[in-house]
């Protein structure tokens, strides 16, 4: 029997009345707080109406209906806290799914195992920054679920320093905490080694995060921000976001290692749906994820592109074009970029003249530069991956200027900016977005950032866009979100509009002050 504090709903109004913010019928959720966490129906829409009944009705009692989960409220001090126990249909396989503790106001580092990695506004991540004075007395203030002390200082915070992601991040979370039935997905970020790549992606969910919230929608969106300090940690990240408090519908985030295919696979087992480079497609106005077990076939396919992309492009400035790659062994997806390229510049006419592995004892990048220009080579391809990007820079200064410097997504950051100067004038990268002045997208961020983003924000963005929109189709239902994922979510808004393993963009680094602080350079479109 339900406790008399609790009510059931259905999705279903019993009042008579219209409610059009209603997501629709969903299994009995049994409630304790004046909406229905799933729909966001109140209490009263499941008090029957005064309707007209058939004879064959007359003297029968209301259908009730039956719930299926079983609650447990604990009050702490002068605040409720609850949790419920509900079943989710698994889609996948007919079976259930086990049972998932859910609190609208929980803190999910309360009960996780890596619990300083991981914040909705109760601590900060991004420490130190002009704002971090304020961000720390907002977080105090988040800690203690004093939500409008934290939406005051986070505000603060905010204001003080506007290109700051987790500041408006920590600000929504608190306004959705104090309207009492946020949705919650998480967003993993390198925080700690990458912590540039980290904000770029952080941004693109807290621009989308603003923009839904903004629309008063019947509950808002709350981000639970995980630092994967490093790879080997995924999985043991993943495992605190699916068992958290806070029913989690979603995750964006994680990389293309071993490790994070063993965190994909955790959620995937858990019907948890994951949006993250491994297993998502971008497509025109498309965001679509596939199984763990066939993202290889997606990873190779964008790398496929970008080997094309590069070679059409050294082909079209030399003819016959000869090109020196660089990569590092040590990484396969380096590897593997190196032989795509490899194999398209053969079809287009063009050469491989030199490979050079700059993971090789006693490499020094002024003798390799040397003995690519000694072997013809007209184009030097730096197929490096980002934890070698300052040997991507010894490099462009070897080069003077000389060779063709040609690189992809994982040499597209602020650092390469900042500290090549004018060595990587003319540096031609293939990214899977680009800034454009006449884009919308890119006029909306530059105005709320207050300067350029990168592609990491911009598919962050849709991604986000993508898992919000399932959520609020399958409200509290994991499994039928990652289905409709799986399925395919068309955006009506979307940063990314072409299809990334069709058209890769090319950007140039050229002399400008759009660049990141301290840079004199810029990433502009080819």
């Amino acid at each position: 029997m339900s406790s008399p504090r609790s009510w059931i709903c259905d999705g279903v109004p019993k009042d008579g009345k219209e409610y059009p913010n209603s997501s629709g019928p969903h299994a009995p959720q049994e409630n304790y707080g004046p909406d229905c966490v799933i729909c966001g129906l109140p209490k009263e829409a499941m008090q029957p109406g005064k309707t007209k009944v058939s004879g064959n009705d007359v003297g029968k009692p209301p259908l009730v209906p039956i719930a299926v989960a079983i609650a447990l409220m604990l009050l702490v001090g002068g605040g409720g806290w609850w949790y419920v126990s509900q079943q989710n249909k698994n889609e996948t396989d007919g079976n259930s799914t086990v049972g998932i503790s859910v609190n609208p106001l929980a803190i999910v580092s309360d009960t996780a195992v890596n619990a300083r990695l991981i914040s909705q506004g109760e601590k900060i991540l991004l420490t130190g920054g002009r704002n971090f004075q304020e961000k720390t007395a907002a977080a105090a203030l988040f800690a203690q679920g004093d939500w409008n002390g934290a939406i005051r200082e986070y505000q603060l915070a905010a204001n003080r320093d506007p290109n700051d992601p987790e500041a408006k991040i920590y600000l929504n979370n608190a306004k959705a905490k104090e309207s009492g039935n946020p949705v919650g997905m998480a967003v993993v970020a390198p925080i700690t080694p990458r912590v540039n790549e980290a904000k770029e992606v952080l941004r693109g969910v807290a621009q989308y995060q603003e923009e839904y919230n903004r629309q008063l929608p019947n509950r808002l969106l709350e981000v639970v921000v995980v630092n994967e300090e490093q790879a080997s940690i995924a999985d043991s990240l993943a495992q605190d976001i699916i068992n958290a408090p806070l029913n989690v519908l979603g995750v964006l985030g994680h990389g293309v290692s071993n490790d994070s295919r063993q965190a994909m696979r955790s959620y995937e087992q858990n019907n948890l749906a994951v949006l993250s480079p491994l297993n998502t497609a971008i497509a025109n106005s498309n965001v679509k994820t596939i199984s763990i077990d066939k993202t290889k076939v997606l990873l190779r396919s964008y790398q496929q592109q970008v080997g094309e992309t590069l070679a059409n492009y050294a082909a079209q400035t030399y003819s016959p074009a000869a090109a020196a790659v660089f990569y590092n062994s040590d990484i396969g997806y380096s590897q593997e970029m190196k032989d795509e390229f490899a194999k398209a510049l053969s079809q287009k006419g063009g050469k491989i003249v030199k490979e050079i592995d700059v993971t090789v004892s006693g490499f020094e990048a002024a003798s390799a530069i040397r003995e690519a220009r000694q072997a013809g080579a007209n184009v030097a391809y730096l197929a490096l991956t980002r934890n070698k990007v300052d040997i991507a820079i010894a490099l462009a200064k070897a080069n003077n200027n000389q060779l063709k410097l040609l690189g992809a997504d994982e040499l597209y950051n602020p650092t390469i900016l900042v500290k090549g100067g004018e060595d990587i004038d003319g540096l031609v990268l293939a990214v899977p977005w680009r800034w454009r002045k006449d884009d919308p997208f890119a006029r909306d961020a530059t105005d709320l950032w207050q300067g350029r983003v990168s592609w990491r924000t911009a598919t962050t963005y849709d991604a986000t866009q993508a898992l919000v929109d399932a959520i609020s189709q399958h409200p509290g239902d994991r499994a039928a979100i990652s289905q409709a994922l799986n399925q395919g979510i068309t955006l009506k808004k979307t940063a990314t509009e072409f299809n990334i393993f069709n058209d890769i963009p090319l950007v140039k680094a050229v002399s400008g002050t759009a660049g990141p602080s301290g840079s004199k350079h810029q990433f502009d479109a080819i």
